[in-house]
């Protein structure tokens, strides 16, 4: 058994407290890991992962749905007739709601794309967790007005800070929590003290950290690393930070 299992379990038994909330991953700067970490933490959290990134590089091509051998979109049928829509499923992933490449030219309103997020977590009684396009577009927009908190991936790096601080500054009103996202062993002393003081300037909290660790395996690239049944070392390391951040979640209190 996973050594990190009976915390999973355990953050599972927290996580209603999730139930009809909406949890969004947004980052203003790509390359930031923010699918990766929103795999993983759907999938701590036993919530439905609605995927609002259209690109190749997003969710649900990484856990295998290929929107080209699909003729309709279950997340575009459901926007367009305001029903709710089908997840699919697996044993080592999160279940997932997949994007498709057209989202983008066919994208709502943000008032009423977020009002659709909620109500979906509301009726399925779950936590919802949206992997959201990098920027500030409409559809990132509409999850971080629909969320109870938005995970930020920071990198501890100068371009990352200036777009974290950014966002920071475009949304004092939301409930951001900065996650220090693909930390290096010894993390940079500079930029370590800037993400304190953008967190002291703007209010916005500091969450557990994230280590880097580099590429996933191809064969691990549709499982969740907290499900992994025999993971090694940097995976086990990995899953417990995950946890970390899944618990900062649940407690979140801005």
């Amino acid at each position: 058994m996973h050594a990190q299992q009976p915390r999973v379990d355990a953050i599972r038994e927290l996580a209603p407290k999730l139930n009809g909330h909406v949890v969004t991953v947004a980052a203003l700067k790509g390359g930031s890991g923010k699918t990766t970490l929103a795999i993983e933490l759907a999938y701590t959290l036993n919530a439905v992962l609605v995927d609002l990134d259209w690109d190749r590089g997003g969710a649900s091509r990484q856990l295998g749905h290929y929107a080209e051998r699909y003729v309709r979109s279950t997340l575009l049928d459901a926007l367009e007739s305001s029903r709710t829509p089908r997840w699919k499923g697996g044993p080592s992933r999160p279940d997932f709601v997949p994007s498709s490449p057209d989202l983008e030219a066919n994208m709502p309103e943000p008032g009423y794309l977020a009002e659709q997020l909620r109500r979906w977590a509301e009726e399925w009684n779950r936590p919802v967790v949206v992997d959201t396009h990098p920027g500030a577009g409409t559809g990132s927009m509409a999850a971080i007005m629909a969320a109870t908190v938005v995970v930020v991936p920071t990198v501890l790096a100068r371009a990352e800070l200036d777009a974290a601080e950014g966002m920071c500054m475009e949304l004092p009103d939301y409930p951001l929590l900065l996650v220090p996202y693909r930390v290096p062993p010894v993390p940079p002393g500079r930029m370590v003290e800037r993400l304190a003081a953008i967190a002291k300037t703007t209010g916005h909290p500091v969450g557990p950290i994230v280590s880097h660790y580099g590429q996933h395996p191809t064969r691990l690239s549709r499982t969740a690393v907290t499900a992994l049944p025999r993971p090694s070392a940097w995976a086990e390391r990995m899953a417990g930070q995950i946890c970390d951040v899944a618990e900062a979640v649940i407690s979140y209190d801005r």
